[in-house]
C-alpha cells in the first residue's frame, strides 16, 4: 500500500476506527488491537476517536500475520474465554450485521471455525474456538493460520452473507480507491432506502 492501512481514511474515520466502531455496534465489548509497524502513529490516530480498545505491540510483526494473531491470543487466552473473533485491518467495510451473524452461528453450533462465506469465498471476521489456540501456536509461520483453519472448518461454521465488505482485501492504492467508490455508492443507496421507509 505504501501507507499505514490502519490510518487510511473512510470519510471522517480511519480503517481502524471504522472496524472498532462496527465491532461495538455488533455487541463486541472487548477489542484487542495488535500493532507492529509504526505503533505510535496508529495509537495517536486512534486516540482521537474516543473509542475504547486495548493495544498489544507485536515486535515480531515482520515474521508475518501469524505472529500478530499469536500476540493477540496471548492477551485474550484466559479462563472463561471460549473463542476469539479475528479480523484484519484491510477489511473495514464489513457490516455489523455480518459480525453478529458470525457470533450467533458460533453460539448456535460451537463450530471450531466460523466465518462468512459467499459463492465459495471466505471472509472476515472469523471466530476460532479456544480448542484451536494451541494448534495455532504450533502452526508453521510460513503457512500462517491457513492450514489450521482449513483442517477444522466444517459446513456448520459457514455463514452465508450478502455483504461484499466481508470479503474486501485492500492491498494497493488502486484497490483502496475502488473500494471507496464501491462502498460510497452502496452507502448512498442505503440512505435513499432509509428515506423511503
Amino acid at each position: 500500500m505504501g501507507r499505514l492501512k490502519a490510518n487510511l481514511r473512510v470519510g471522517n474515520e480511519t480503517f481502524l476506527t471504522r472496524i472498532v466502531r462496527t465491532l461495538g455496534d455488533a455487541g463486541v465489548d472487548d477489542v484487542v488491537i495488535v500493532v507492529g509497524h509504526e505503533m505510535a502513529a496508529v495509537l495517536g490516530s486512534f486516540a482521537e476517536s474516543g473509542l475504547s480498545a486495548r493495544f498489544v505491540e507485536n515486535a515480531d510483526y515482520e515474521s508475518g500475520q501469524l505472529s500478530s494473531l499469536l500476540a493477540g491470543l496471548r492477551v485474550v487466552d484466559r479462563p472463561g474465554v471460549m473463542a476469539a473473533l479475528i479480523t484484519l485491518v484491510d477489511v473495514p467495510f464489513v457490516s455489523a450485521r455480518t459480525v453478529r451473524a458470525v457470533i450467533d452461528r458460533y453460539h448456535q453450533t460451537r463450530a471450531s471455525v466460523v466465518r462468512p462465506t459467499r459463492s465459495g469465498r471466505h471472509g472476515h471476521p472469523m471466530i476460532v474456538d479456544r480448542a484451536l489456540f494451541d494448534p495455532l501456536r504450533h502452526a508453521n509461520p510460513s503457512e500462517g493460520a491457513r492450514l489450521v483453519v482449513r483442517a477444522h472448518a466444517m459446513p456448520d461454521g459457514e455463514v452465508e452473507v450478502d455483504d461484499e465488505g466481508a470479503f474486501g482485501d485492500i492491498d494497493t492504492p488502486e484497490e483502496y480507491e475502488r473500494a471507496l467508490s464501491v462502498f460510497a455508492s452502496a452507502a448512498r443507496v442505503a440512505l435513499k432506502d432509509d428515506a423511503r421507509s
